[in-house]
């Protein structure tokens, strides 16, 4: 067993499935340590990260810390990747660690609280040998928690694409408002990108702060502007239901959403924050009563919410404010039906669009219900 699931709940999981072998954190040269060790005989229970069911691991999670060094990813090779080309996507990470302290979030107990970044030089590097190799157009993601973090990273890594002149399409998860500038979107836009997703979790004020986000509103505001101005297409992801959400500042996002967000864009809306062990939240929600420190957390899982937007409340909250607004959906509603992807899928191929597919959806989506389809 592994990844990250594995590493926040190891020994849960590791009694709950019955497996032999657990690694909490990185996997790349564990995992290979491990299997050396089983191959000739020798004992597991020593190897840092790895659990057993006699042994609890080493309690503490080693960080590699040359993360520069690691071989180029090369899953194209190891498997069938033609069925990934047209809708599919090729991941690439350029850092593991962050050093952002949200409330909910679980990635500085995955990969450390520090930034380990790869060199511009090498993240392209990798982008232009895959591409090479597969030989279609395909796009990259990146899957950073955290793309534009710490400052000044992103933007090196769009000057070395832009140096080398490579065709490629891109995308990024996690773009962060506090270190947004037209310097970045500028640079982005030239470098290829064609997709950025947006996740402030809230615009309002007193929220932003509960959940430790470290930027503010104008920040939200010049991130939205700047989108505009450089017509990124956009998905956004809010998160409602943390610590002081109520009623008033879910409406004080809702009028941001109104007034900031091109309707061109996918806007997202989750109710409710996963408690993981170890997280900020974690230790709120024990001193507030909301859970006891005896619950497992794993089987069955927990949400927060505030007492002023308990759960059937924000349901509700959110399902009128998406019926009202057809480009933001219920994170329970992002499967679009089967018909309207039929008919995206026609409609991009015969008028040649290469634009994310959401932006198609969204466009069949206002037709469909003009037309009492949906």
């Amino acid at each position: 067993m592994g990844g990250s699931g594995f590493t926040i709940f190891p020994e849960e999981i590791l009694s709950y499935t019955g497996a032999d072998y657990g690694i909490a954190g990185e996997g790349e040269e564990t995992l290979l340590t491990l299997l050396q060790t089983l191959e000739r005989g020798g004992d597991a229970r020593g190897i840092p990260n790895v659990y057993t069911s006699s042994s609890k691991g080493s309690g503490f999670l080693r960080i590699e810390e040359d993360y520069e060094s690691r071989p180029f990813s090369t899953i194209d090779k190891k498997l069938d990747f033609n069925q990934y080309t047209e809708r599919g996507v090729y991941s690439i990470q350029t850092k593991r660690g962050c050093a952002l302290q949200c409330l909910y979030c679980s990635y500085p107990l995955l990969e450390g609280k520090k930034y380990r970044l790869r060199s511009p030089v090498s993240i392209v590097s990798e982008i232009e040998e895959a591409s090479d190799r597969i030989g279609k157009p395909i796009t990259f993601e990146f899957v950073d928690s955290t793309f534009n973090e710490p400052k000044g990273h992103a933007e090196e890594i769009c000057r070395e694409l832009i140096r080398r002149k490579l065709k490629v399409r891109l995308r990024t998860m996690g773009v962060n408002p506090r270190n947004t500038s037209k310097e970045l979107f500028g640079l982005m836009k030239e470098a290829g990108f064609a997709q950025i997703d947006v996740t402030p979790d809230s615009a309002s004020p007193s929220v932003i702060k509960s959940l430790r986000k470290g930027f503010t509103m104008d920040d939200i505001r010049r991130t939205a502007s700047l989108i505009k101005e450089f017509d990124l297409p956009a998905m956004w992801f809010f998160l409602f239901g943390g610590p002081g959400e109520s009623r008033k500042t879910f409406n004080e996002t809702i009028d941001f959403i109104d007034e900031y967000i091109n309707p061109a864009d996918l806007v997202y809306m989750s109710g409710g924050l996963r408690i993981y062990p170890g997280t900020p939240l974690y230790k709120h929600a024990v001193n507030e009563g909301y859970i006891s420190p005896e619950d497992k957390l794993l089987h069955p899982f927990v949400f927060y919410f505030s007492s002023e937007s308990p759960y059937d409340s924000l349901r509700e909250w959110i399902l009128e404010a998406c019926d009202q607004r057809l480009h933001c959906l219920p994170s329970s509603d992002t499967t679009p039906p089967p018909g309207m992807l039929r008919e995206a899928s026609v409609l991009r191929k015969a008028q040649g669009l290469d634009e994310p597919m959401f932006r198609t959806l969204l466009r069949l989506r206002r037709e469909w219900k003009a037309a009492g389809k949906l």
